[in-house]
């Protein structure tokens, strides 16, 4: 487990000692389930949470397709030494959180059309106590989502607007917005992916998966904040509709859109998704989304990239990544970004930019915050690189869907409802 004096590391950005603690409960619960034993007590080694993360976390399986007798044992995991049961149930929660984003994100994309996915976000959060409104294309078009829109032209599956309401605390206190992006397949629209590209676009409601997980968790944990969560979930085909190069659309906002590649079209259901945020006064806006390659190849899938203009949501949501073990790095949210996109006589933005082979992740920011209402505090959360798990540098996620960055999102929420309480000095399960 390493020296007693393993702790905040500042060069890794990490809490080292709760990180080892979540790897060795992994590493010895996975052994065992090999062995199938039903059942399997774990030792804390000194953070209950962290413990109950691992093992919680690396004894799931997405086994729904398989045959039951091909299907592994789960099994029951129960603590063995401590009677902090609090930071034991804090830890199987978040941990329960991030395998309902990873079942999501596993899903075909053929059983988890954006219908099904509604249906299921709303089973999830009314059994937790959260109110959910499902929104159609009536709906959507009578507000101006035009962007939205366009993306799910393409598509037979009809688009949804989800809208989740959780109120942990006075009403008269402003919620903080989460907005997921949640297409269910994107295959690239007119500007088809290869194949290859497209092996994992059944993932690339990541962002929506992460905040209908994560708004489940707080609700379980009785968080004392109020949230809303917006969730766009739309296909991209390439269908008899389609949207298509070099057409411009309308966003909510009022802003013209020129689309340079249908390819980069969760930038545009998050830019209504913002516009439409402002009718909450919020307190601050987050939007989650798979957006760009780029964030992959500068990181690769250490860390998520942010990109805010408020200091102190970003150092909010990085203390929670370090607690969590589940990184994010920021990048510049610079006017350089702002006015490549806005290059053009023909639109108000484009949703590429000029530059088109360099900077597509801070284009792509740039973009968004064009439609983030300009009174409010925001931060886009990239996390195109995280999105997929190796089952190698975290011994606690298989390889597959990773569902990260729930446990930072449910973290950073709970930091938020800390400051909120004078004299708090600790987040819930810190």
């Amino acid at each position: 487990m390493g020296t007693d004096c393993v702790g905040y590391n500042p060069v890794e950005e990490l809490d080292e000692q709760k990180e080892v603690i979540r790897i060795a409960a992994a590493v010895g619960s996975r052994a065992l389930q090999e062995l199938t034993f039903p059942k399997i007590y774990v030792e804390t080694f000194g953070h209950a949470e962290s413990a109950s993360e691992g093992v919680n976390m690396a004894t799931w399986m997405y086994q729904q397709n398989k045959a039951e007798v091909k299907q592994k044992v789960t099994p029951k995991i129960e603590i063995f030494d401590s009677c902090d049961w609090i930071g034991w149930q804090i830890g199987q929660q978040k941990a329960s959180a991030q395998n309902l984003a990873r079942q999501l994100m596993e899903m075909p994309a053929n059983k988890l059309t954006p219908s099904v996915f509604a249906l299921q976000a709303v089973d999830v959060l009314n059994k937790a106590g959260v109110n959910v409104e499902v929104k159609v294309r009536n709906w959507a078009k009578l507000r101006d989502f035009n962007a939205f829109l366009a993306v799910s032209s393409g598509s037979s599956q009809p688009p949804i607007f989800l809208e989740a309401f959780y109120e942990g605390c006075d009403i008269g206190i402003a919620p903080a917005v989460l907005i997921g992006k949640g297409v269910t397949f994107d295959s690239g629209g007119i500007c088809i992916k290869s194949c290859k590209n497209m092996k994992h676009m059944r993932g690339d409601m990541a962002g929506a998966a992460a905040v209908v997980a994560a708004v489940r968790a707080i609700s379980n944990l009785q968080i004392p904040v109020n949230v809303r969560a917006l969730i766009p979930l739309c296909e991209n085909m390439p269908g008899a509709g389609a949207y298509k190069p070099g057409d411009i659309v309308r966003a909510q906002n009022g802003k013209t859109i020129m689309v340079q590649n249908t390819a980069n079209e969760g930038r545009l259901i998050l830019a209504d998704a913002l516009s439409y945020s402002v009718n909450y006064n919020p307190r601050f806006i987050v939007d989650i989304g798979t957006l760009s390659t780029e964030i992959a190849e500068v990181m690769g899938s250490a860390a998520a990239g942010v990109f805010t203009n408020s200091d102190s949501l970003y150092d909010m949501i990085r203390i929670a990544a370090i607690h969590t073990g589940d990184r994010i790095w920021r990048f510049p949210l610079w006017e350089y970004y702002s006015e490549d996109i806005k290059n053009t006589e023909l639109s108000d933005v484009l949703n590429v930019g000029t530059s088109e082979d360099i900077g597509g992740a801070c284009n792509a920011a740039a973009f968004l915050y064009e439609f983030a209402p300009r009174c409010v505090d925001w931060m886009h959360v990239d996390s195109y690189g995280i999105a997929l798990a190796s089952g190698k540098t975290q011994p606690y996620l298989r390889q597959g869907m990773s569902g990260r960055p729930t446990r930072t999102l449910i973290e950073f929420l709970s930091q938020l409802a800390c400051r909120q309480q004078q004299g708090c000095a600790t987040t819930a399960g810190s």
